[in-house]
């Protein structure tokens, strides 16, 4: 199997054990049994079909903001969509971006064309393809409030285009992903605006993620889906677990929705961390908080 797929995508672009902590933004987890980057929609496909034909487990990542691995690793293949399937093309007033393409650079392109109404995603650190699976958002903007329709990989290895309407798209989830589709390329619908006003959006954006989110440690984002009726945050803040630590993994002092990596920790210790999260918070308030790290 691992010459198959060298095959299909280069020696350059597989390589087996590989360290997962490189891969994700937690900078923390197990090994990949095997790790390939395909080039293209042909070889994505290609390597998936592989994978299959050997009854052998796989799953597609991107930018690695929203995911955990287990220290035990994973058995079977990670296949990562990144710059090699990055293409952004602004049509009009649209704009199509590869799967692989980071939010901040789509974010940057609307900004160069003029285009608003995107400036929400400048600072979400992750790719397009988990973007539209997980209809990612932050300060009132989420993908659904923009996407006009989607190309992915459905599970017959065929492309398949999705119009808005049929994607599902909620808080955190979307048809794509509770079929396990892959995205493989977005279409955005935005409105002529001005530079000057687009930049300045971003640029007061960026300054509330610096100056309430601790960017300068390794983490996936918020931790927790927001409770119905509440905010995962201040519930943590309210049962005291404020700076609260296990081995290197912390929740953040600076934003408790945060659990951070701030003294290499391990994948294991950042689980127990969240699971006596939940727990504390559950015996206090009565309230179940789910992850929204998806654990692999």
């Amino acid at each position: 199997m691992f010459e198959k797929l060298k095959s299909i995508v280069g020696e350059d672009y597989i390589k087996q054990n590989e360290s997962m902590a490189k891969h994700c933004t937690f900078r923390c987890g197990g090994i990949a049994e095997f790790y390939v980057v395909p080039g293209s929609v042909e070889e994505l496909t290609q390597v998936i079909k592989v994978c299959k034909e050997f009854d052998y487990p796989y799953m597609v990542i991107g930018n690695g903001s929203n995911i955990l691995i287990r220290d035990e690793g994973y058995q079977g293949v990670i296949i990562e969509i990144n710059s090699r399937m990055s293409g952004i093309d602004v049509i009009g007033e649209d704009i199509v971006a590869d799967a692989g393409a980071k939010l901040s650079a789509v974010a940057m392109a609307a900004y160069e064309n003029d285009l608003a109404g995107f400036e929400f995603a400048h600072g979400i650190p992750g790719n397009v393809g988990g973007a539209v699976v997980m209809n990612a958002g932050a300060y009132g903007g989420e993908m659904k409030d923009v996407i006009k329709w989607v190309k992915v990989l459905n599970n017959d290895g065929e492309v398949q285009k999705i119009e808005a309407e049929n994607l599902e798209l909620g808080y955190r989830t979307s048809v794509i992903a509770r079929k396990g589709m892959v995205v493989l390329q977005m279409c955005i619908g935005l409105q002529i605006g001005s530079a000057g006003e687009i930049g300045g959006i971003m640029h007061v954006l960026m300054e509330k993620r610096k100056s309430k989110q601790p960017l300068e440690y390794p983490s996936a984002g918020s931790t927790f889906k927001r409770p119905e009726g509440y905010f995962a945050g201040k519930l943590i803040e309210d049962a005291g677990l404020r700076g609260y630590t296990v081995g290197g993994a912390m929740v953040s002092e600076k934003h408790c929705g945060f659990v951070i990596n701030y003294n290499n920790a391990t994948a294991t210790e950042v689980l127990q961390l969240i699971s006596e999260v939940q727990k504390k918070v559950k015996e206090q308030f009565g309230v179940e908080l789910e992850p929204e790290v998806k654990i692999i």
